[in-house]
Order: C-alpha cells, then sequence, then structure tokens
C-alpha cells in the first residue's frame, strides 16, 4: 500500500510535489508554533505573556518600514520578469536588504531613548528585533527562489530545523533567566541569526552582485506604494495588543494575544485553501471564464465557515489545554476573532481580481479604511469596555474590509469583464448572516455546558453522516492544482 502511495506521489508534477511540501513548511512554521504555546502560557505568567506579545506586535509593524517587505510582491514578480539573470537578481535584493536594515540600526542607535520610550522596549530587545527582521527577510529571499524553481527539499528541511528549534532554545533561555521576556527574544533571534545567515552568504555568493542600480531602482519603486497596503494589513492584526498594553494593561494583552492565536490556528486552512485557489482563479480571469470560480469559491467559504464554527464550539476546551486557569476569560474572545477568519478569507478571493488587473490604489484604499477604523474604534470602546471590545472592533473592521474589496471588485467586473456577477450580494448577506448568527448562539452556549455538549454531539453525528460530501468537496478543490482550466 505504501509503495503505491509512493508510485503515485512520484507521478505527479513536480508543481504538484512542490505546493503539497511548501503548504507543509507554512504547516510547520506555525503550527509547532501553536503546538508550543501552552508551554509558554505555563512559563510566563499573563502580564509577561502579554509583554512578549506587545514585542511580536511591534516586530510585525517595524518589519515593514525596515525591510519594505521586499522579499513579497517584488521579489517573486522580479523572478519572473528577470529569471535571465534570477541569481544576480536575488543577491542585489539580498544586498538592500542589508543597506536598508543597517541603515535603520543606525538611526535607532543615533535616538534610542526615544525610539525605546516609545515602543516600550528596552535598548537589548529593540537590537534583538532588528536582527530578527534582517535573518528573518534573507531566509524569505532565498525561500522566495526556492518556490519559483520547485526546489522543496531544502526549504523543508531548514524550515523543520528552524520551526523546531525555537521553542527549544527559548524554553532553556527562560529557564535560566530572570528577565524571562527577554530570553525569550533572544531566544528567537539566536535561532534566526544562526540558521538563517547562511541563505544569505548563499545567494551572495551565486550573484555575485551587492549593488545593482536596476534592480535596487525596480524594487523601491514596487515596493514603497504597497507599504500603506502592508502597513494597514498588519495594523489589523497586531494595533489591538498594542493599545490593550497601554490602555488597560500586560495581563489582560496576554489573555487577548492567547485567545488571538488560538483564533489564528484557523489561518492554516485558509493559507491551504488560497495556495491552491489562487494560480486557478488568476487563470479562469485570464481566460475570461470567470464564471467558473464562484462554485467553487463558495465551497471553500462553506469549509472554512465549518472549521471555525467548530473552534467556536470547543473553544473553552481549547483554552483550558493551552493555558493555566489564569487564561481562562480568553473563551469570550475567541468566538469574534475566529469569525473574522471568515471574512479575511473572503476579502482574499474578492481582491484576487484587484491584483490580477494591478488596481493597487484599491487595495491601498481598502487596507488603509480598515486600519484606521480599527485604531479609531479600539480607542473608543476599548476604553469604555474593556479589552474583549477590541475582538468585537476586529471582527466589524473585516467585515468593512470585505465589503470595500467587493465593491472594488465589482467595479473591475464592470470595466473589464462585461459587468458579470461573478458572487451575487444577496446570496453573500445570507451566507454571513446566518454564519455570525450561529457563531454567536454557539458563543451563548458557554454557560450552559450541557446545551454545548449536546451541539458537539450532534456536529460530530451530522460530520459523520456527511463524510463522504465533506471529502468530495476537499478533493474537489485540491484536483484543482492539477487543472489548467
Amino acid at each position: 500500500m505504501l509503495s503505491k502511495a509512493w508510485n503515485k506521489y512520484k507521478r505527479f508534477p513536480v508543481q504538484v510535489r512542490a505546493s503539497f511540501w511548501f503548504l507543509i513548511c507554512s504547516f510547520l512554521q506555525k503550527g509547532i508554533s501553536v503546538i508550543t504555546t501552552p508551554v509558554f502560557t505555563r512559563l510566563l505568567s499573563t502580564a509577561e505573556y502579554g509583554q512578549y506579545s506587545v514585542f511580536d506586535s511591534w516586530l510585525r509593524i517595524i518589519t515593514i518600514f525596515v525591510s519594505l517587505h521586499l522579499y513579497s510582491g517584488v521579489y517573486i514578480q522580479g523572478l519572473v520578469k528577470y529569471s535571465d539573470d534570477r541569481r544576480r537578481y536575488s543577491s542585489s535584493l539580498q544586498g538592500l536588504t542589508l543597506v536598508l536594515c543597517v541603515g535603520w540600526t543606525v538611526v535607532y542607535l543615533m535616538f534610542r531613548e526615544y525610539w525605546n520610550r516609545l515602543f516600550t522596549l528596552t535598548t537589548v530587545q529593540m537590537l534583538a528585533m532588528l536582527v530578527m527582521i534582517w535573518a528573518t527577510a534573507a531566509f524569505n529571499l532565498w525561500a522566495g527562489e526556492q518556490r519559483v524553481e520547485y526546489r522543496y527539499q531544502r526549504l523543508v528541511i531548514a524550515t523543520l530545523a528552524v520551526s523546531i528549534a525555537k521553542p527549544v532554545v527559548g524554553i532553556i533561555c527562560i529557564r535560566h533567566a530572570t528577565d524571562k521576556v527577554t530570553a525569550r527574544i533572544l531566544g528567537l533571534a539566536l535561532v534566526e541569526l544562526v540558521g538563517y545567515v547562511g541563505f544569505f552568504i548563499i545567494q551572495m555568493k551565486r550573484g555575485k552582485q551587492f549593488y545593482s542600480r536596476k534592480y535596487w531602482k525596480h524594487a523601491l519603486m514596487f515596493n514603497l506604494p504597497l507599504v500603506p497596503h502592508y502597513l494597514s494589513q498588519t495594523v489589523l492584526n497586531s494595533a489591538d495588543r498594542i493599545m490593550i498594553k497601554n490602555m488597560v494593561g500586560s495581563s489582560e494583552a496576554g489573555i487577548y494575544s492567547l485567545a488571538y492565536s488560538i483564533s489564528q490556528i484557523m489561518l492554516l486552512f485558509n493559507t491551504a485553501l488560497s495556495h491552491t485557489l489562487s494560480p486557478w482563479i488568476y487563470q479562469k480571469i485570464k481566460d475570461n471564464r470567470v464564471e467558473d470560480i464562484s462554485r467553487v469559491a463558495y465551497l471553500a467559504m462553506g469549509l472554512i465557515a465549518v472549521v471555525n464554527l467548530a473552534l467556536i464550539t470547543v473553544a473553552p476546551e481549547v483554552v483550558m489545554a493551552f493555558a493555566p486557569p489564569s487564561y481562562h476569560e480568553a473563551i469570550w474572545v475567541i468566538p469574534p476573532v475566529a469569525m473574522s477568519v471568515l471574512f479575511v478569507f473572503s476579502y482574499d478571493l474578492f481582491a484576487k481580481f484587484e491584483f490580477y488587473f494591478e488596481k493597487t490604489k484599491y487595495i491601498m484604499v481598502a487596507s488603509m479604511t480598515g486600519a484606521i477604523l480599527n485604531v479609531a474604534l479600539n480607542y473608543v470602546f476599548i476604553k469604555r469596555y474593556g479589552y474583549c471590545a477590541a475582538a468585537y472592533t476586529t471582527l466589524f473592521c473585516f467585515m468593512v474590509y470585505v465589503v470595500a474589496h467587493y465593491s472594488f471588485m465589482k467595479k473591475i467586473c464592470r470595466e473589464k469583464l462585461g459587468n458579470v456577477d461573478i458572487y451575487p450580494a444577496k446570496g453573500l448577506i445570507v451566507f454571513y448572516t446566518a454564519f455570525l448568527a450561529i457563531g454567536f448562539s454557539l458563543m451563548a452556549t458557554y454557560n450552559y455546558p450541557l446545551v454545548r455538549y449536546g451541539v458537539i454531539a450532534a456536529m460530530l453525528i451530522a460530520a459523520i453522516i456527511a463524510r463522504k460530501r465533506i471529502m468530495g468537496a476537499l478533493r474537489q478543490i485540491m484536483s484543482l492544482r492539477k487543472r489548467k482550466n
């Protein structure tokens, strides 16, 4: 049986095998982090966990300014555009990234007292952050090249090694330190520096080009306009923890962060489906066969809705497994944040049209609207109702985000695709309304354990009865990798 499966695997095109292993890499990076969360919630107090979570939030925001996310959109596009000079292109972007990181480090050191007060971090923590930004960017540039060239073996090994080393080194550092938050940060910085610096050297040796006016200009001109988009996305996902710490306290930020991290487990499903659907949707748009998209997209949204509702149902048990009783309040944060995951997935389906037709202004407007609204609502409602309010502002802002991208998609369809109605608004409204109603109804059962256990039993029975349909839906979506049309 194993030999039959292996032979079938070997017959898959390299693109399919690579896509599978790239997905495994994504699961390894996030999955191991999630699995080890119960360890760190027991090694760190709620206040310490909150302080680390705020550091992580600042890391995500500052990374955008320091690295400009050069390893994201522009790099993959450039690897394809300059395929005949890929080695020099890669090494020159490694050089540009290093210059940006060193330059920002100098700026930080010149005014470090100001920056430390602004971010409420120490000099050691800030320097560790800058090291992590550079090391991660160096790895992501190398990893991007591996993906484009379908070289998945080394990427899987590197991802697995670093993903395992991070929690192991972190636990050792924390257990032998008095400042546990800084120890956790230094452990991550050490692993990333040792684990990733080799990839910088590899690409520099291959390309032998540190500076290229042509490639540096191309990268900066492409990515600088996208900074507001990247920043807005990060603010939507990170600003709430920073604001909770400053407005309420570190302990509350820690509890909220645990709930947010648990809810974000569902983003793994988003990533899996998105990696499968993206090339297929782009091909449908290119072939002017967009009418084929909605059936598969609705199926995918239904699957995302089901897994998130399942998480909401068992949230009390999940929190109990992930953390000690001091984190119990996190159960009330999980439902609205988990429900927002569906809207994150939906936005991506609509935004595909903006990316395909290169309507970057639309992307920027939608992203900035959601981010500004999120900060404003957090400021008002956290102060009035406490830290749990941030979960509801997050859900509301992602709903606004979806509406904005849906509106821009409709505009593009009118201008470019003969006004085809891919996702009728009425059907989406009914779907989202039902999803929200069920989600909040499940949340209401938290105070009635017998009712909730009955719901869990009913869901399990329904899953068993519908298992063939569920597996059929999954096979239908996964088979898209093999299709050109």
